[in-house]
């Protein structure tokens, strides 16, 4: 009988399809395109009521082979006008979006295409003949990613032939029994968009039966691809809500659909809120009882944040408000979806001239969704808009809500979240998301007292608990060992720069001093760092709730009240000076609208990793979000929900590269941490949110170190292992290491001093590791399929963005001038360097010549990339005259075959290859020869093309 842990793929399938017979699926046998075909005209025609000529069903192929994955999604939630043969016209159906349980539902399994390679997929689910939802399975054992990257693959390779039906996929599920995630077709995203499905209260559903239970129900799955798969605009991609979403907008269309009771939903900052409010405004707009649906706001950014994406998900959804009286009109208008702030609704239902023109909507059913709802809302504007629209509706979104504990004394009397919006719909707290890696963990350092040492100029010898006065707090001395410190640090912090940072500051004050600190220090040539800043208040005592509040326009510039004094102003302005020049702008404070535009540009260079750090006191710490930002420097007090909300700013799900959020705190923060942690999770949530102290670290590397000694004792003993499973057994135990030193290389006391390997013994692993992918990327495994193809080495926590051609060419020059023995330990280095970085590993041969051949005759240093390049060039035209005689290939053909290979980065189609080919292969040799052929390409560019240029 098979065990569990060895049950294979076939037994799996077979259970699967078992279960989805039983559940209302009907089963279909389709081996090949044709039959697919054949099937589609049958469905179709039933779910149309209609009988389809082959004129006729020809036209609905060729409506449907158009356009990319996302084109084709738009394709399936419209309607086609068909002319008939006849000369009517009728109106094709693919799917029903309104009464989704009313399609019909099939499940294949192994259909083969033949695309760049044959392909066959495990199990299709077809709805209306359809395939939307693909299946792909892996033995029990086996890593899910192995199905995550058989699916890309399949995208790669074979989706796209013939009427390319299988790009009409919306939602890709993977599984290996055991695990079981689902994701939307957008081949851009990596694993770390997959998603486990769960129950209401956020219970994991991961065995692939009661996923199927739960997940593939056809009224549920079909509901999913109608009502929950969005259609992004601007990025012309597909995205399928996260189970907490779902259940949240759920919530809110059956209050709505049943009573007048309010709600507000609680949803950790960082999960996708706006997408959750986007969804639920969409749907309630469509509900016959609801007149109109407002999403309130409380900050002009995110006014014009708000709006930009919404049209994003579905373009012209939301008309902006610039101003109260575009919002009158909008609400006075048919406009069903409205984007404003609350300043602006407070003004429409203040001011005496709008109040005739509204008050038709005080007995009207009006739906209010308020984004972060734990803030200016708490006052008299909130109740005054309940006051007008009596029959109003209102909802809450809020990453940290109000509780009695965190309220502002004497603030409505300490009202809550709960006083205000009623219960709490659905619940998904910080520990929920993490354990979801749908947000990172923190790794909170407080940075108090350090030594001099050779990485770090820095000697802080004030400690964090010892500065709390005033006094000492704005010692010039003190600052500019921070400032000191985090030049010396922020590479490690943000990976050499593939991340930003945002530093936030206690008071407008000390920002000035900082700044000034950092631009005299660049003066210096100290550091290159892109720093910016932007500010609007001056308030000298630590603002609490880090509201980050852009104010109304008219209150930017006025002096004292909030404003920001001459002072500070002239100050912004000469900072703002220093912006134009880096980025050649003409932004200034002489005018709200040049501000404005200041702060959205600021903002999109911060996301695109244009500002290295952002110097804040309140601005941005709030409802700004940017992947690419991990590190935030801390020299103010936070506590509760303005510490979680301005934490979060560097906790949003990118890739493996971004383990963490990282936090360095320069005041004692720790008490504040674990009280706002507590606060918004409960007491055991700390050592989920947080990660361990470095010490920790260390003991967790060494034990893995343990475990890679027990099957690699040394180096050369990875060249012994005696089979696949036991080199498969390497990669999972140096992936390991490598995923650990990926964390600990963020804190400030990394060094491998207290591990027990060296870093050449790391390098020198890490280079056998590299051995092994090579060995399997490269197909130099062709007799067996290799168990290794599957596995994810994790490339990216190995290539260092710094370690280039142009680095090693720095190198090489070293070697000119210097004695033998100089010399020998500058060509080791070198050596060891490409052996260890995955992008130059492919060119390791290649300057090893140079430096034998080329570069004896090279008299100057300043010549030898000039050199190189000329080396690199003749080299080139001697491998490709080799190829071409070696593979007989007629030698102008594969010149265009390259170049469109260079241009488009598609893999050649067969016939392209074969076309190129003196002579034709046979049958037999035909697959054996595309691959070579195929590798040999791949293999050329990676050597002679990229990256020599750097």
């Amino acid at each position: 009988m098979t065990t569990i842990a060895t049950q294979p793929e076939a037994i799996l399938e077979a259970n699967l399809v078992n279960q989805l017979q039983g559940m209302g699926y009907r089963a279909v046998q389709i081996r090949h395109e044709a039959d697919m075909l054949a099937n589609l005209q049958a469905e179709l025609e039933e779910h149309n009521k209609i009988k389809l000529s082959t004129k006729e069903f020809l036209q609905v192929l060729n409506h449907l082979n158009r356009g990319n994955v996302f084109d084709r999604a738009q394709i399936l939630r419209d309607k086609m006008a068909l002319q008939r043969e006849d000369g009517t016209t009728t109106y094709i159906e693919f799917l029903n979006v309104e009464h989704w349980c009313q399609n019909r539902f099939q499940v294949c399994t192994q259909v083969t295409m033949e695309g760049s390679y044959t392909n066959r997929y495990d199990v299709t689910l077809l709805i209306n003949g359809l395939p939307l939802v693909q299946i792909e399975l892996k033995r029990r054992g086996l890593e899910l990613k192995e199905a995550f990257n058989q699916t890309n693959r399949n995208q790669r390779h074979s989706y796209w032939s013939g009427y390319a039906l299988y790009n009409y996929i919306q939602i890709f599920v993977i599984s290996n029994g055991v695990n079981t995630k689902f994701y939307a077709n957008n081949r851009n995203q990596s694993f770390k968009q997959t998603f486990f499905w769960t129950d209401e209260q956020n219970r994991r559903i991961s065995q692939l039966q009661e996923f199927t239970q739960a997940f593939l129900e056809p009224c549920h799955i079909s509901k999913m691809i109608c009502k929950y798969v969005v259609l992004h605009q601007s990025d012309k991609c597909l995205m399928v809500l996260r189970p907490y979403q779902y259940y949240a907008v759920e919530k809110i269309i059956e209050r709505v659909k049943t009573g007048t009771k309010n709600g507000y939903i609680w949803h950790t900052t960082g999960s996708g809120k706006t997408l959750t409010s986007f969804k639920a405004s969409q749907i309630l707009t469509k509900l016959p009882m609801v007149h109109k649906v407002v999403f309130v706001v409380d900050r002009n950014d995110l006014d014009y944040q708000t709006t930009k994406e919404f049209n994003a998900f579905s373009s012209g959804s939301v008309d902006g408000t610039n101003n109260t009286q575009m919002l009158v009109k909008q609400l006075a208008d048919d406009t069903p979806l409205i984007v404003t702030t609350i300043q602006k609704l407070n003004t429409a239902i203040s001011k005496s001239q709008y109040l005739e023109r509204l008050e038709h909507l005080r007995q009207q059913r009006m739906v209010f969704i308020f984004d972060e709802c734990h803030r200016s809302q708490f006052g008299e504007t909130h109740q005054r808009i309940r006051k007008f629209f009596e029959a109003a509706q209102l909802f809450g979104f809020t990453g940290t809500p109000i509780f009695a504990d965190n309220a502002a004394k004497g603030v409505e009397g300490n009202r809550t979240t709960k006083d205000l919006f009623s219960d709490c719909l659905h619940k998904y707290v910080i520990t929920d998301a993490i354990r979801d890696e749908n947000v990172l963990r923190f790794s909170v350092e407080y940075i108090g007292k350090y030594q001099h040492n050779e990485q770090s100029k820095t000697r802080m010898d004030i400690k964090v608990e010892d500065i709390d006065t005033a006094g000492l707090l704005e010692d010039p001395r003190r600052l500019e060992k921070i400032t000191d410190y985090i030049i010396a640090n922020h590479n490690a912090k943000t990976r050499n720069r593939e991340f930003t940072a945002i530093f936030a500051i206690s008071n407008v004050e000390t920002l000035i001093k900082y700044y000034e600190l950092f631009r005299k220090k660049k003066a210096a040539g100290d550091h290159d760092l892109r720093i910016a800043t932007i500010f609007s208040f001056t308030a000298n005592e630590d603002d609490k709730d880090a509201n980050g509040f852009i104010p109304d326009d008219q209150d930017i510039f006025a002096d004292g009240k909030g404003g920001i004094n001459k002072h500070s102003r002239d100050k912004l302005d000469e900072f703002i000076a220093d912006y134009n020049d880096m980025y050649g702008t003409k932004y200034s404070t002489k005018d709200s609208q040049s501000f404005y535009n200041y702060y959205k540009e600021l903002a999109r260079r911060v996301k695109n990793r244009e500002v290295d750090i952002l110097l804040v006191v309140n601005m941005f710490l709030t409802g700004f979000d940017s992947k690419h930002l991990n590190t935030l420097y801390v020299d103010k007090n936070l506590r509760f929900h303005g510490l979680i909300q301005a934490f979060s700013r560097t906790n949003r799900v990118l890739n493996e590269t971004k383990s963490q959020g990282n936090i360095l705190c320069f005041r004692n923060l720790k008490a504040a941490t674990d009280e706002a942690i507590t606060l918004f999770s409960n007491k055991e949530a700390i050592e989920e949110v947080v990660l361990p102290p470095y010490e920790n670290q260390v003991a967790r590397m060494n034990q893995a170190l343990g475990r890679l000694y027990q099957l690699v004792p040394t180096v050369q003993s990875v060249d012994e292992l005696p089979d696949e499973e036991a080199q498969l057994q390497f990669v999972q135990a140096f992936r390991e290491i490598m995923r650990i030193r990926n964390v600990m290389e963020s804190y400030a006391d990394f060094n491998f001093e207290e591990l027990h390997i060296s870093p050449q013994a790391f390098e020198d692993y890490k280079s056998k590791y590299l051995d092994i992918y090579d060995s399997v990327s490269r197909g130099t495994r062709k007799e067996k399929v290799s168990i290794l193809e599957d596995v994810d080495f994790e490339l990216e926590l190995i290539h260092r963005d710094e370690i280039n051609v142009a680095y090693i060419l720095k190198l090489l020059a070293k070697l000119k001038g210097t004695n033998a023995e100089q010399q020998q330990k500058l060509r080791k280095q070198v050596m060891d360097v490409m052996a260890g970085e995955i992008t130059l590993r492919s060119k390791k041969e290649l300057i090893e010549r140079f430096i034998e051949e080329a570069l004896p005759l090279v008299e100057d240093t300043d010549d030898i990339p000039q050199a190189f390049i000329s080396f690199v060039d003749q080299e080139k035209e001697d491998a490709f005259r080799k190829i071409c005689t070696e593979e007989k290939l007629r030698p102008e053909q594969f010149r265009e075959v390259l170049g469109e290979y260079l241009f488009t980065q598609i893999d050649p189609q067969p016939d392209a290859i074969i076309n190129l080919l003196e002579e034709k292969p046979r049958i037999l040799e035909r697959k054996t020869i595309l691959d070579r052929v195929l590798q040999r390409l791949k293999d050329f560019v990676e050597t002679y093309i990229t990256g020599v240029g750097e």
